[in-house]
């Protein structure tokens, strides 16, 4: 009797063995199967067992009753959060339930590009299904008007003028994004991002050089358009404040671009009687605001200028700048260098 119930223990034992040998190798390996990556959606309220049999069906998992006990016994079962998944048969099943139980549910890519204006960006995010252009600018404000009060909870927007757009505050960069996030989160995400890149440093030099930033801001933008170096942007920088403290115009040929809609390579003189309070070559100091999102690279410059002995610039058809000290020779080298 004692000998069947060793006998017993030690079958139980080994079945036991087997099962913890075959859950985990359930566990811990894929199905094999070649299944394009998919979205797997969790919905609020469902349990352990419809999520695994969802999952079962859908080809992600070998075995739901593995899901379940395994979720069970490690006390995952109640961490399990509901979104949206991107799954793949290559995936085992613990990594798939450590998606869920981290909630990290699937990004969408978003890349604003430095120089892109609001116009820009409303096409791009048409382009990847996250707003309407409508939707957009119900939130930023449409560029090149002015707008009812677009008043955001962030103390670096305190001296925007409140019927302006957020153009010029949608920093460029990539940003991952939840799918089914709201636009005013993705918005809220991108000006947090600005806020972070302009450090307490960089708004202390600002404050101390009595300007805002809004005004860097704008300069900023008008830079990015302009011109491609860090050196040379530093360079029209100290051109351009200098202009201003001159009483001069700025003539920026971007901001008739602006305030015209085109994208062009080449303005011209009729170009510069455009009325419009972003026209620089009407209208003294600065635009009426941004004109585009600059990067770090511009705000930089904006703040920190080159200070030179030269009032004017242009940018060749390859994209280099040619400075001048005279109006004779900047139309020198206009003649040059843009025949």
């Amino acid at each position: 009797m004692q000998i069947n119930k060793k006998h017993t223990i030690y079958l139980a034992s080994f079945l036991l063995l087997i099962f913890i040998i075959f859950l985990i190798s359930s566990v811990f390996t894929s199905t094999n199967k070649e299944i394009e990556a998919k979205i797997f959606t969790i919905e609020k309220g469902q349990g352990a067992k419809e999520i695994a049999l969802n999952l079962e069906k859908e080809g992600l998992i070998k075995n739901a009753y593995v899901f379940i006990i395994y979720t069970t016994l490690t006390g995952k079962y109640s961490k399990i959060q509901a979104g949206e998944y991107l799954l793949s048969s290559q995936m085992s099943t613990s990594k798939i339930i450590s998606l869920f139980t981290n909630g990290e549910t699937a990004k969408e890519k978003l890349t604003i590009i430095e120089g892109w204006d609001l116009r820009d960006i409303a096409q791009y995010f048409k382009e990847k299904n996250v707003a309407t252009e409508k939707d957009l600018y119900a939130i930023t404000g449409s560029p090149t008007s002015e707008n009812e009060s677009i008043k955001l909870n962030y103390i670096f927007l305190a001296d925007k003028p409140n019927n302006l757009s957020l153009e010029g505050y949608l920093f460029p960069d990539t940003y991952y994004i939840d799918k089914g996030d709201n636009l005013q989160s993705i918005i809220d995400k991108i000006l947090t991002n600005f806020d972070s890149k302009l450090t307490p440093d960089l708004k202390g030099e600002i404050k101390r050089q009595k300007k805002t930033i809004f005004e860097i801001i704008t300069m900023a933008s008008l830079l990015e358009k302009e011109v491609k170096t860090i050196n040379d942007k530093k360079i029209v920088s100290g051109i351009l404040w200098k202009r201003m403290v001159s009483s001069m115009r700025l003539q920026v040929d971007a901001t008739l671009l602006y305030a015209q809609g085109k994208d062009a390579s080449k303005t011209y003189i009729k170009d510069t009687q455009f009325s419009s309070p972003y026209n620089t070559y009407r209208n003294d100091g600065l635009p009426l605001g941004p004109i585009s999102n600059p990067g770090m690279d511009s705000i930089l410059a904006a703040i920190y200028p080159t200070k030179t002995a030269y009032y004017y610039y242009l940018s060749t058809p390859e994209g280099k700048t040619i400075f001048s000290k005279t109006l004779e020779e900047h139309s020198y080298n206009k003649n040059k260098y843009l025949k």
